[in-house]
C-alpha cells in the first residue's frame, strides 16, 4: 500500500534526514539566543533546550529523547545537558533543591505538583508568565507546555525549587 498511517514520531524519524539535507546550508548559522512558545521568548539556555524537546514521547522510567521521558527524567536530562546533575526522582529533587517563593520563580526553576495524592509527585520547568514545560503523563503522551492557570495544575501546585 502506498500510503499508511504513521505516528508523529515515526514521521519525524522519516523526515529528519530530508530536513537535514534541505537545510544543511544553514549549518554555519548560529542558533538563536531565544526560543518561542506562543508569544514567550526565553533567554535561558536551560529553558531553550527544554522547549526544543517538545513533542518527545512520554515513557515511564526513561530519560532521553530517543526513548522518551517521564517527568523527572525529562527535567534531569535537560539539566544534565547544561552540566547540572540532579537526583532521579521528583521527591529527591524537591528535597535536594532550594525552595523559592512562587512569586519569585525564574525561568528554569522547577515546579512541583501533587498529582497522585503524594507531595512532590510531578515536576516541570518554569518557562515564564505562568507557563511550564514538562512530560505530563502517558495519557497526554508528549513533552509539552502547560499553564499554571489551568485548573488542574493550579489545584495541584506544591512548590518551586531552584537548581
Amino acid at each position: 500500500m502506498l500510503f499508511r498511517k504513521y505516528t508523529d514520531y515515526q514521521l519525524s524519524r522519516l523526515l529528519l534526514p530530508l530536513v537535514v539535507v534541505l537545510f544543511s546550508g544553514c549549518a554555519s548559522t548560529p542558533e538563536p539566543k531565544t526560543s518561542t512558545v506562543g508569544s514567550y521568548n526565553s533567554t535561558s539556555p536551560t529553558v531553550d533546550y527544554a522547549l526544543r524537546l517538545q513533542g518527545a514521547p512520554y515513557r515511564f522510567g526513561k530519560d532521553n529523547p530517543q526513548e522518551g521521558f517521564d517527568c523527572s527524567g525529562f527535567v534531569r536530562h535537560v539539566y544534565e545537558h547544561q552540566g547540572v546533575h540532579l537526583p532521579r526522582t521528583v521527591a529527591e529533587m524537591a528535597d535536594a533543591l532550594t525552595p523559592v517563593p512562587k512569586n519569585q520563580a525564574h525561568p528554569g526553576d522547577l515546579l512541583f505538583f501533587n498529582t497522585t495524592g503524594k507531595p512532590f509527585s510531578h515536576v516541570g520547568i518554569y518557562v515564564k508568565d505562568d507557563k511550564f514545560v514538562h512530560a505530563p503523563s502517558q495519557r497526554t503522551g508528549r513533552v509539552s507546555v502547560s499553564s499554571l492557570k489551568n485548573s488542574y495544575w493550579e489545584k495541584r501546585f506544591v512548590a518551586v525549587r531552584r537548581p
